[in-house]
């Protein structure tokens, strides 16, 4: 396989809920004290670490064998460069697919479910058992790939995020957000508990929960995106939690496509605690404070996930 030496395998991984225990505790016989005191089963939480460790250990010893290797725990992956040749393998749940899609450029992402009997893996095609197959037909350019349409947040002091399943725009806190929404020539100041944008990889979580207790209150049944919408389509969705009609506050732009014609425009009417985060992490996030103007678009770059 000398001439695969140009690809270089990242392998993304995270820290199983042992491993975030013993930071926590600082040791594996206190973190079992706390665990056992509270009547849960310490065994599990080692079955899973002993199972995980086993399949990291089975892909290493396949990628090594076929190129340049790299082991990548998911907390490097915003300062990490990757290289336009790499072929990236995540091991973990859903999320850690989602995270690691949103910094990079198109490079191709192979996701394994470590544990199928633990895990439902919507987003994970793959075993431990199938990775030098998948691996040979991706060298080989003949996997079948996924394209996935990204949603970004540009502000008029120059930050961006990109977000893979949603974007929320909103409080920081449990309190109501105010600002000004344009979307398809129209204007609407709003107050509200704040704004989800869902991209069709998203579409069937957050937005999915948003859209049904909206049809429960409605009465309705069903709706045209109940199952979602696909990955690749260039086009996103908002939804306006809890909108409050006020003689200052509208409620009639609430959901709509935003699309490569049809961007949304937020204007902050929070003089403190606005912020913008994507795929449910909160700690890493924009100021969306008063004078801040976040534009929501279709993102350039797209992701690539191997099926």
């Amino acid at each position: 396989m000398s001439g695969n030496l140009q690809y270089r395998f990242i392998l993304v991984t995270r820290k199983t809920r042992l491993q975030e225990l013993i930071e926590r505790f600082n040791t594996w016989p206190q973190a079992r004290f706390y665990l056992e005191h509270n009547q849960v089963d310490a065994q599990d939480y080692l079955d899973e670490h002993d199972l995980y460790q086993r399949r990291l250990q089975e892909a290493e010893r396949t990628l090594k064998s076929l190129g340049r290797f790299q082991l990548l725990e998911r907390r490097l992956l915003p300062n990490y460069q990757f290289g336009p040749a790499d072929i990236v393998v995540t091991i973990g749940q859903d999320g850690l697919v989602a995270n690691t899609l949103k910094y990079l450029n198109g490079q191709p992402v192979i996701a394994i479910n470590p544990d199928p009997e633990r895990w439902d893996g919507k987003l994970l095609p793959f075993e431990i058992g199938d990775l030098p197959a998948v691996v040979t037909r991706t060298l080989a350019g003949k996997a079948a790939c996924k394209t996935i349409s990204f949603a970004e947040a540009k502000t008029n002091d120059g930050q961006r995020m990109l977000a893979v399943n949603d974007l929320f725009i909103g409080p920081k806190s449990h309190t109501s957000a105010r600002y000004l929404l344009s979307w398809d020539g129209r204007q609407e100041t709003q107050s509200s508990s704040g704004i989800i944008v869902s991209t069709g990889f998203g579409s069937t979580g957050w937005f999915q929960s948003i859209l049904a207790g909206a049809l429960g209150v409605a009465g309705n049944e069903s709706h045209p995106l109940k199952n979602g919408f696909a990955w690749h389509e260039r086009r996103l969705q908002f939804t306006v939690r809890e909108p409050f009609p006020s003689q200052i506050t509208g409620t009639s732009l609430v959901f709509g496509a935003i699309t490569p014609k049809t961007p949304l425009t937020l204007e902050s009417q929070m003089p403190e605690n606005g912020v913008i985060f994507s795929d449910g992490i909160e700690a890493d996030y924009l100021a969306f404070n008063a004078g801040t103007v976040a534009t929501i678009a279709l993102a350039a770059n797209q992701g690539q996930l191997i099926v």
